[in-house]
């Protein structure tokens, strides 16, 4: 593997690094040597997992190697000043901040799911670190493979099960992780979750406790980051913190799980299941005191030695008390329900006699009461301490310091508000309301549940905590971290490392469009006032179909929420606008169950790969499964289409109370967020994420369509990530935009390598574009524009400036957009003389008149194929002789002109169709000969050849017209002619698929200029200097000799004799 040395540091990598990996790489190195905390940015498809990983496991190996150069070796006193060279030099490469008595630290990788920490350990087996050793947390849900309690859906009920069987050692698998600890395929080789689970099933122990025993020696540990970021979860599954290093993949969401690990709320509800489970179990005590219904052998209703009597009737009473103060707080009546200083929690479980001296005591007996719940319901209906489990989380979350101070009671106080509102109902499954269906209004301080909502609104808070842990460094990256100031400014923990890397594809990889309209001149915008308007669901529908219809393979959908999702896929089946996307792409919506989710899929990725169709559609909302970590690379995903501004619902309590918590903040510090500051940024913070979905790697390409015209104000283009800004464009009309992406991916076809075929050998991609009959018809609406079949769009002029673009590589708007037609948004001319489709469609008119549009002129993208002569031709059938010289001369012409044509951009598909060897004929075109009484089936090509013999336009029957067309010396050249051809094109495929995009350029360049002035000294140097290098190429310059003169032949083989030896 290649190797980079990065701040002394050698790194080995999977393939030669870019220059932003090594920025970024030099970055992470940077932290580990400083000892500093690090905030980093870079693009989703930079190869950021695979960086991340390499550089920090290259640190590790010197930092053990100088951890063992400071151990005493009876080999350091035969050569010292070697040894302390070396170990100077390790140390200087391993960072001074760790000082001389430190041990290597075990590296924390941290992702948000289960599936994204699966990718990274995927990379790591990729690399040349996968010897080190690994480990990879999860669970028991996960991870439990003891029949019984595997099967318990409720995961705390599973937990206390697993606990009790552990403590009593009645669990078989737990009692052989010891004996199996040392095994060979669990030391030597990278397992993910998946495979350890498998491995544990095949040899009979607990995957999830051997995961624990194999940290304590573990090089790097995989986790979800929520194990790190809440005390619980951290203490349970005993991850050690100290001198160790914590990086954090994906961090966009660590604010959140911050504040929500850090928040509970408590339901009236749940406060009277805690009062019946401690019932339950004082009655099933008193039961078996009485001996009532228990046999004399029945050593299972026995009492319980954990608890006694006395601690049920005290936790009973108090239950009691803090119901009682929960129902005396006073609510206005207005049901916004009543906010209070996070202190407010304090003094509420104080009144219930709830303080924190007591924590421990309480805990304890709860937790006993749970375990008892557990292991002695019978039947799925009876408690298992669901309610009492709750109560316990308040508990440890509100006392979450053993020690409380007067400086942790006004942080918490600054850091916590306590919402109290009425508890809803729970809404029954098709059950009916009561009366005429009417809700009836209740008066709010009547007996009803209430709901106390204790939450933190301070990321810091969380992420503070963790580092007074010890960690050594905190590495939070991300590919949607921006604006990183008031992401690190929420954090509270100084981040004095800092990358914002650009992305590593090219300006023609990527389309990006604002656009505002949709077909029918509707505003496109889904604000709340907006969202349930027929009119837009329905032009937004339209927008959507017409998308869809010439996107190749994968497009993603994504919607701001769940119910503006489902209102859009109601409307647009009732339309048929459903059913008209799906005839083109099956359409998949996101679930919200998990199960659900993994077939659809998988599904979703079966329909992309099926030849039969033209990819699939998959339509999500932000924030969700879908867009967070999955791979839409390639064909996955050529583009996203983003229907609005995923905004947190805007009265939600807990969103104004966010907002007013902010401004509190910056009115107090004069620093830090405003409230609508934090609003817009969860917006676009969820909009950048989904829009990493589509571009994965530095050869993939796609669009990104946002639809909404709110995105085309200038301060919201600002919050987009920063490798998206300088592309995008702004539509007020929708044709234009229609436009630009089909020659996007015109484009792409011929600019870009292609993804592997699919299973039956077609291209990656499905969309074809096929030459439509036109009949004169009468004025249709511009919906019915994108319902026609597809066409050809690349002429001449501009197949001959895409390849001037290949070798010079300029600005590729002006080279892509070279219609009669100028962008959105510029100042332009008015033009009306050209009469094409496009400029119907500027115009603001929902009908157009397609049949008085004109093609346009020549040098523009060619759309003149709207407009198709399918006239049939009476031509003249010429004798035997004047028919085999004039197929001779087009042969030669053939010969003459085959490479440059076939060097010019294909917008085809491959095929052997002449269409795609440049020589001008429409595939599966025909034209009739009338010759007599009958037609003769004929290709335009044998016109074009009696055109250039200058035979055309005349009307002549023969009666020797069978013998002429039917002589087999005519059709033997015209196979030796097309024989040809197919072997130039055969060795252009083939070195187009061997050089890379700007080797190619160079070499059609070469040939082209060789064409014009014969130079055989200057194409021989380019040629010698792609192939020479590497022997496998060595026939791709031998084969070259077919194209050469005559006169060049032999010298050629000269040259190749000498440069090849």
């Amino acid at each position: 593997m290649p190797e980079v040395v990065l701040n002394g540091v050698p790194v080995r990598f999977p393939f030669e690094p870019y220059e932003v990996q090594k920025s970024y790489m030099t970055k992470v190195i940077d932290c580990l040597q400083r000892g500093e905390n690090g905030i980093l940015e870079s693009p989703t498809g930079t190869g950021k997992t695979v960086c991340l990983l390499c550089s920090t496991l290259g640190w590790l190996e010197i930092k053990k190697a100088e951890y063992k150069s400071r151990l005493p070796t009876g080999n350091s006193q035969d050569a010292p000043d070697f040894f302390s060279s070396l170990s100077s030099q390790l140390k200087a490469a391993a960072g001074q901040s760790w000082g001389d008595k430190a041990a290597p630290p075990k590296i924390i990788y941290s992702s948000r799911t289960h599936s994204q920490l699966s990718q990274a350990i995927s990379e790591l087996k990729r690399t040349s670190y996968s010897y080190l050793r690994v480990a990879v947390l999860g669970s028991r849900d996960q991870m439990c493979v003891h029949p019984e309690v595997s099967k318990e859906t409720n995961n705390n009920s599973k937990v206390h099960m697993c606990q009790m069987r552990v403590k009593a050692k009645t669990c078989y698998f737990n009692n052989q992780v010891e004996m199996k600890k040392d095994e060979p395929q669990l030391r030597q080789g990278v397992l993910d979750l998946e495979d350890l689970v498998k491995f544990g099933r095949k040899k009979s122990f607990c995957p999830y406790y051997m995961a624990r025993e194999l940290k304590q020696d573990a090089d790097i540990i995989f986790m979800p980051y929520n194990y790190l970021l809440d005390p619980k979860s951290r203490k349970a599954h005993g991850i050690e913190l100290a001198g160790n290093v914590v990086i954090f993949d994906e961090a966009h969401n660590v604010e959140k799980i911050c504040e929500e690990a850090a928040s509970l709320q408590l339901r009236s509800t749940d406060l009277a299941l805690c009062i019946d489970e401690v019932t339950q179990v004082m009655k099933k005590i008193q039961d078996v005191s009485e001996g009532s219904n228990i046999a004399a052998n029945d050593s299972s209703q026995a009492i319980p030695e954990d608890f006694s009597p006395d601690d049920l009737y005290t936790l009973k009473a108090l239950f009691l008390e803090l119901e009682k103060a929960i129902d005396a707080i006073s609510l206005p009546p207005d049901g916004s329900g009543s906010t209070f200083p996070g202190s407010f929690m304090f003094e509420l479980l104080e009144k219930a006699d709830i303080t924190p001296h007591k924590k421990t005591i309480i805990l304890e007996v709860l937790d006993k009461l749970i375990q008892y719940l557990t292991m002695n319901s019978a039947s799925p209906f009876q408690r298992k301490g669901a309610g009492l489990q709750k109560f316990s989380d308040l508990i440890k979350i509100v006392f979450s310091k053993d020690t409380i101070s007067l400086q942790h009671m006004e942080f918490v106080k600054q850091c916590y508000k306590v919402h109290i509102n009425i508890e809803e109902a729970k809404k029954k499954p098709g059950g009916r309301q009561e009366g005429w269906g009417a809700p009836k209004i209740t008066p709010v301080n009547s007996k009803l549940g209430r709901v106390i909502s204790y939450w933190c609104f301070n990321p810091g808070f969380g992420m503070k905590d963790l580092a007074e842990q010890g960690v050594k460094c905190i590495i939070l990256t991300s590919g949607t971290l921006s604006p990183i100031d008031s992401f690190t400014s929420e954090l509270q923990v100084p981040f004095p490392i800092q990358l914002e890397n650009p992305h590593i594809i090219q300006q023609h990889q990527v389309w990006v469009g604002t656009v505002c309209k949709g077909p029918d001149g509707f505003n496109l915008n889904s604000s709340f006032k907006n969202r349930s308007d027929p009119r837009y669901i329905n032009s937004l529908g339209q927008t959507v179909l017409n998308f869809s219809r010439v996107i190749p393979d994968g497009l993603l959908v994504f919607f701001p929420s769940y119910p503006i999702m489902r209102s859009c896929r109601d409307e647009w089946q009732n339309s048929g606008i459903w059913s008209k996307i799906s005839v083109g792409k099956p359409i998949f919506v996101e679930p919200q169950m998990k199960e659900e989710f993994h077939n659809a899929m998988e599904e979703f990725y079966q329909k992309i790969n099926d030849p039969s169709l033209k990819g699939a559609c998959f339509m999500a909302v932000c924030r969700g499964k879908v867009s967070e970590g999955l791979d839409f690379a390639d064909r996955n995903g050529r583009a996203v289409i983003i229907t609005g501004l995923p905004y947190p619902p805007f009265k939600d309590p807990r969103v104004v109370l966010k907002q007013k918590y902010l401004e509190e903040t910056r009115l107090k510090y004069k620093k830090g967020l405003t409230g609508q500051a934090w609003y817009q940024l969860e917006a676009s913070r969820a909009v950048n994420q989904a829009i990493g979905r589509v571009i994965r790697h530095k050869d993939d390409f796609g669009a990104i369509i946002l639809c909404d015209s709110r995105f085309a104000v200038s301060g919201f283009k600002a919050q987009l990530s920063a490798w998206v800004r300088p592309h995008i464009n702004i539509y007020n009309v929708f044709g234009p935009a229609m436009r630009d992406i089909i020659q996007f991916f015109k484009n792409a076809q011929i600019l870009l390598p292609q993804p592997d075929v699919k299973s039956n050998g077609q291209p990656a991609i499905s969309i074809k574009y096929e030459t439509p009959e036109v009949k004169a018809l009468p004025p249709v609406s511009v919906q019915a524009f994108q319902a026609a079949p597809s066409r050809p769009v690349i002429s001449d002029s501009t197949k001959k400036k895409m390849v001037e673009a290949l070798s010079k590589q300029p600005d590729y708007d002006d080279v892509w957009s070279n219609m009669n037609y100028t962008k959105s948004g510029i100042t332009k001319k008015t033009c009306n003389g050209d009469g094409s489709v496009f400029t119907a469609l500027e115009q603001k008119s929902s009908v157009v008149n397609f049949n008085s549009c004109s093609s346009l002129p020549q040098g523009s993208s060619n759309y003149d194929t709207i407009k198709v002569n399918n006239k049939k031709r009476r031509i003249r059938i010429i004798p035997k002789s004047n028919s085999e010289d004039s197929v001779s001369n087009v042969e030669k012409q053939r010969s003459q002109n085959t490479l440059t044509h076939i060097l010019e951009p294909s917008n085809q598909t491959e095929s052997s169709s002449p269409e795609m060897l440049g020589l001008g004929m429409s595939s599966g075109s025909q034209e009739n000969i009338l010759c007599g009484q009958g037609e003769i089936p004929h290709s335009s090509a044998s016109t074009g050849a009696q055109k250039a013999a200058g035979n055309s336009g005349k009307d002549i029957v023969s009666s020797r017209a069978e013998t002429s067309l039917t002589d087999g010396s005519s059709l033997s050249k015209e196979g030796r002619g097309d024989k040809k051809i197919n072997s130039i094109a055969a060795y252009i495929k083939d070195v187009k698929s061997t050089l890379s995009k700007a080797q190619y350029a160079d070499f059609s360049t070469a040939v082209k200029n060789y064409k014009k002035n014969k130079n055989y000294g200057e194409v021989v140097g380019i040629l010698s200097s792609l192939f020479i290098d590497n022997p496998e190429h060595h026939r791709l310059l031998r084969k070259f000799e077919q194209f050469l003169d005559k006169d060049h032949r032999p010298l050629f083989q000269e040259t190749c004799s000498q440069v090849l030896q």
